[in-house]
């Protein structure tokens, strides 16, 4: 039986450089919701009235498909979880009930690293070189808003990136 990791972090912390870390150091399948969002939607959720609508929906669907995957001897990392404890919570009780184990990571990063993870990002899609979300002011007041920082006693792993 596969195990599922579940990355959580703020955006642009590093989750997907870590997946894709974990993924190379195991038998492991990256499972994201933005992946789906941009593979399918072109990004036109982003300004949409029903984006968190939507992306519950491939959240639901990914948490389905990942305990198929783990029943099939596969690690699934999921790189992406809820954004607060309740949530966490919740999802942690979904799969205990599926009889599924999980770890759960937690990507640290200063604010330094931070900010300069965000300007990297929106250079990358001003030019066309990166599929994700330009974040201006709005969209980053809005996640801030949504983000509850964890305690580090609630993850197995607790990961500091640094960009050196």
């Amino acid at each position: 039986m596969g195990k599922v990791i579940i990355i959580c972090g703020k955006i642009c912390s590093g989750k997907s450089y870590y997946a894709e870390w974990l993924c190379k150091t195991g038998n492991a399948v990256i499972l994201s919701c933005d992946e789906i969002a941009f593979a399918l939607l072109l990004n036109k959720i982003k300004d949409s009235d029903r984006h968190d609508e939507i992306m519950a929906r491939v959240a639901g669907y990914l948490y389905k498909k990942s305990v198929q995957i783990a029943r099939c001897g596969v690690d699934v990392i999921l790189d992406f979880c809820p954004w607060h404890k309740k949530g966490r919570n919740t999802l942690s009780k979904y799969y205990e009930e599926q009889n599924i184990q999980i770890e759960w990571h937690y990507v640290d990063i200063s604010d330094k690293d931070w900010k300069a993870n965000i300007e990297q990002r929106n250079r990358l899609v001003r030019q066309g070189k990166a599929d994700a979300y330009y974040l201006d002011d709005g969209l980053m007041a809005k996640i801030i808003s949504r983000f509850e920082q964890p305690a580090k006693e609630e993850f197995d792993v607790w990961f500091v990136n640094t960009r050196e």
